[in-house]
């Protein structure tokens, strides 16, 4: 494997690393394109489908349906991410990219993590007003309120993730540029650097408390207190109709913090990094895809304002015989 290195002060660093991908499946590299694509083409216009009945329809213009937007933009914006560069390897084999754009896309992928499991939180937040204190739902979901939680989620996302960005860009990688990953994962550059990493090490660690544990803590804190409402009423039907209202929701948070936590707590082994390919993949191109199914299945109102707009797009279609 020829290595690109650059002189950076007393260091040696790499100008470029190479994305091993899917390598060690070498008759599965088109089966794979084909079906990531397929998956791709897909997840992005399911949400964008999602994006724009909720826009449409003013029967959709709640706060459910705000944030429920919000995480199809960012769905979206994951793909981009990461998937291109995926298609790339597994179509020309082109393994390669620059060091900037490796940064970048460490960068864009940490954001999208974060700012993922923060519309969650907002989302169960949400949840929680509209099962507990139903009376004042319109009051405290005010639209002020909605854009404020969902431009904290955006701007926080955006910012927190930066520090660790940039002084991981610092470190040198003396001995190899190769990352036996579809895209540049952090924990896989560290592994390649020669430098101290006990700083940024600890840095992540406080971090990822942040990112992760914070959101998953306020998340749980919400469903405790909405599971407990929803015990104390009578009727099974009320129970029924309590928990239909959140039921969505908590099934992509178990699918979020579920893939999550499986590409981040293995062992470090050969049979773990296949795994975690595995792993990555489901959060990355699956969960995506299944958010606005779940949705859909599961909400009347956005199944009701699919119909109406399937019927609208069939009507204008087919022509009028006078």
């Amino acid at each position: 494997m020829v290595h690109n290195f650059r002189e950076m002060g007393n260091h040696t660093g790499v100008t470029e690393f190479l994305l091993l991908g899917f390598s060690e499946f070498p008759e599965m590299q088109f089966p794979l394109f084909t079906l990531f694509s397929l998956l791709y083409l897909m997840t992005v216009l399911g949400n964008l489908l999602v994006i724009s009945i909720v826009c449409a329809d003013r029967h959709l213009h709640t706060p459910m349906y705000f944030f429920l937007a919000n995480l199809s933009i960012l769905d979206i914006s994951s793909l981009k991410v990461t998937v291109p560069k995926l298609l790339a390897i597994l179509l020309k084999q082109s393994n390669i990219i620059t060091f900037t754009d490796c940064f970048i896309q460490m960068y864009c992928f940490s954001v999208c993590v974060e700012i993922e499991f923060l519309l969650l939180t907002a989302m169960a937040y949400d949840r929680y007003v509209a099962i507990c204190n139903p009376l004042h739902y319109t009051i405290i979901m005010n639209k002020r309120v909605c854009a404020l939680l969902a431009a904290v989620s955006w701007l926080a996302g955006l910012i927190d993730t930066l520090p660790h960005t940039v002084v991981t860009s610092q470190l040198s990688f003396c001995d190899s540029n190769v990352i036996n990953h579809f895209f540049c994962d952090f924990t896989e550059l560290l592994k390649l650097s020669c430098s101290d990493t006990s700083v940024i090490e600890s840095m992540t660690y406080v971090e990822g408390v942040f990112e992760v544990f914070t959101p998953f803590l306020l998340t749980l804190t919400s469903y405790v207190f909405i599971i407990s409402t929803i015990l104390k009423i009578h009727s099974r039907e009320g129970k029924r109709k309590a928990f239909s209202t959140c039921s969505s929701h908590l099934t992509v948070i178990i699918l979020a913090y579920g893939t999550i936590l499986g590409v981040y707590l293995q062992p470090s082994s050969e049979d773990s990094k296949k795994s975690n390919k595995l792993h990555t993949t489901l959060y990355i191109i699956i969960l995506p895809l299944l958010n606005p199914l779940i949705y859909s299945l599961r909400s009347k109102e956005l199944k009701v304002a699919l119909k109406k707009a399937l019927c609208r797009i069939l009507t204008f279609s087919v022509p009028k015989h006078i």
